[in-house]
């Protein structure tokens, strides 16, 4: 069997790229869907989850992801090569419709081979999350920046696309049936292993319609997939952030960041809370002593923590509904070597004395702030179901940045 196309016959391959997609497609379309059921111990706070859930929903996930890019690189590969193939013609030209049918699902398909798995990939790269891809290729791409709405422009998209990708599947394998079932021709065995004798196909043109429509048809479903929804995130929390009030403070936060790092699945996974406020009295001390102090108030329900926010408002881990805020008051010392903010820090109704170094400058009335502290987990009880660190580590680092004026300055 010959490796190349003819007018008549597919290559040797034109068929392996066939069968391989097939085998991918027919792997990741399952993986997903499984994942995404096992999912509701992740993302849904309600149910509870154990650590064999997660791994076993974090892995599904992995392996789906780890299919997606396969198959995104040997659609790329497929579309390459059939760029530089004779087109075998179609056996039923002369039926315009249906040879039009054909050749539009044909474009469909091999859109959705490469946008599938390609608005797969940046959702990931966009998003902070789990789950992590298993090539070698890192967990980001080039240009793709972490962005909540990135992320959930991106799901959209992947989600959309699978169903064109799904629809255009039933309607190939409808086709290649009914040729082979109920026109008896040589459509499907010409695709089959092996050398296939089949008729020649009569002659035929080729029109860029079928492009065209199948344009259309992505268009509609985007149009419509926007008009339902389909891009914008609905948080299965049901936790309403809590309105903090404002404070008085000699020191005035301008801009600042809050945040904690995790280690799930080995990969790291940055949550940062957007609503909190600083109660700040300084006054820098010729010598080491006190300082200061800062009473800091925290939003839970604030929190972004990319595609497992949901499950971190959850009862196992800062139980949101119940603790909706956290609380750090502390006293301010001047060390020999730095500053400290020392005193009780309170997640989830558990208070722990904590000592956060810090890194600061003052200079014409503007302080700034850097600071990094790493906690255990479980000294707060969060993710108590989870007492080994195979799908969460202990280690908590936290980590502040902030900028404040003197009031008054």
């Amino acid at each position: 069997m010959a490796s190349s196309n003819t007018f008549a016959s597919y290559g040797s391959v034109t068929k392996t790229f066939h069968w391989l997609t097939a085998f991918l497609i027919f792997t990741a379309l399952p993986l997903g869907w499984f994942a995404n059921n096992l999912a509701k111990a992740i993302y849904d706070p309600s149910i509870p989850s154990t650590e064999a859930d997660i791994a076993q929903a974090a892995g599904m996930f992995s392996l789906h992801k780890t299919v997606g890019i396969a198959v995104f690189f040997v659609a790329l590969a497929r579309i390459l090569w059939a760029a530089t193939q004779t087109k075998p013609g179609l056996l039923n030209a002369e039926n315009k419709p249906e040879a039009f049918a054909a050749e539009t699902v044909h474009w469909l398909l091999y859109g959705s081979l490469v946008l599938v798995p390609l608005s797969g990939w940046v959702h990931h790269a966009a998003a902070e999350g789990f789950a992590p891809i298993l090539w070698p290729f890192g967990q980001n791409l080039p240009l793709i920046p972490k962005s909540a709405t990135l992320a959930e422009v991106t799901a959209g998209l992947h989600w959309l696309f699978i169903l064109i990708l799904a629809g255009s599947l039933l309607m190939h394998i409808a086709g290649a049936l009914k040729h082979h079932i109920i026109d008896r021709d040589g459509t499907l065995r010409r695709m089959l292993p092996g050398r296939s004798d089949v008729a020649e196909p009569p002659a035929q043109h080729h029109s860029a319609t079928p492009a065209f429509a199948a344009l259309a048809v992505w268009t509609a479903v985007l149009t419509g997939g926007w008009y339902a929804g389909a891009f914008t995130h609905h948080s299965t929390a049901g936790t309403e952030t809590t309105e903090l009030t404002e404070v008085q403070s000699d020191w005035n936060v301008q801009e600042g960041t809050l945040s904690f790092t995790i280690t799930q699945l080995g990969s790291p996974v940055t949550g940062t809370f957007a609503d909190w406020t600083a109660a700040i009295t300084f006054d820098d001390p010729p010598e080491p002593g006190l300082a200061g102090s800062v009473d800091v108030n925290i939003a839970i329900g604030s929190l972004s923590l990319g595609t497992v926010t949901d499950q971190a408002m959850g009862s196992d881990f800062f139980d949101s509904a119940q603790f909706p805020t956290a609380n750090f008051d502390a006293d301010i010392y001047k060390t020999d070597v730095g500053y400290e903010a020392r005193g009780p820090l309170t997640i989830r109704g558990e208070t722990i004395d904590i000592t956060l170094p810090f890194d600061l400058a003052v200079q014409d009335g503007i302080a700034t702030v850097s600071g990094v502290l790493e906690v255990n987990r479980l000294d707060f009880g969060i993710g108590k179901s989870m007492p080994a660190e195979d799908s969460l580590a202990f280690g908590v680092t936290i980590s502040v940045e902030l900028t404040a004026s003197k009031s008054g300055g």
